[in-house]
């Protein structure tokens, strides 16, 4: 099974991930937990360079990063683990794409959706937990854990914020998507989240 969270920053979804990832090997269950940028030695180098916002980087160029790290983490983590019968855990997958450059950043959302999907090759999760919280809490928990520093991304507008957090929202309206509070205490969460996957039909 292919499980991918998704949410604005500071929404909590790290946070989830660890936590399913925990009670599901207790469960006796083979995990993989990956994240995107990253899952790859490429993709780590090409996270570094998005993040650095001393790095000039226009929306297009972005998208097209992302996804040579992505194809790359398709092609070397994420099938062959799902092959070995493993879940796979990750944060962000393309909805992150969507929501920050169509919906952040204003590129056209079909030209995205078909840049992801020569990336993945048709490749989608099973299950995506998109964690919903108001900008305030995300604002918040982003400001305990910066501590004075600022990525890339952090670092834009709130209404840039808003416009991303809507773009999430609207991609939750698929049968795979299930959007939960992420105001709620992280045991909760991972309850919740734990039933979904462990209920989870996949062909």
């Amino acid at each position: 099974m292919f499980v991918v969270f998704e949410g604005v920053d500071g929404s909590g979804k790290s946070t989830l991930q660890a936590g399913l990832g925990q009670r599901l090997r207790a469960e006796g269950r083979a995990v993989l937990e990956t994240q995107e940028p990253g899952g790859t030695q490429l993709g780590r180098e090409v996270r570094e360079i998005f993040l650095n916002g001393a790095v000039e980087m226009e929306p297009l160029p972005a998208t097209l990063i992302l996804n040579a790290a992505r194809a790359q983490h398709v092609t070397q983590v994420i099938r062959p683990a799902l092959a070995a019968g493993t879940i796979v855990l990750c944060d962000r997958f393309t909805d992150s794409t969507i929501a920050y450059q169509s919906y952040g950043f204003g590129l056209d959302l079909e030209r995205v959706k078909a840049i992801n999907e020569i990336a993945t090759g048709g490749l989608q999760p099973d299950l995506v937990f998109v964690l919903d919280v108001p900008a305030s809490v995300a604002a918040a928990r982003l400001k305990t854990r910066q501590k004075g520093h600022k990525d890339r991304i952090e670092a834009l507008h709130d209404d840039f914020q808003v416009r991303v957090r809507r773009g999430f929202l609207d991609l939750a309206k698929t049968p795979r998507h299930r959007l939960l509070d992420g105001t709620l205490p992280e045991p909760a969460l991972v309850d919740l989240a734990l039933r979904e996957v462990l209920g989870a039909r996949v062909p």
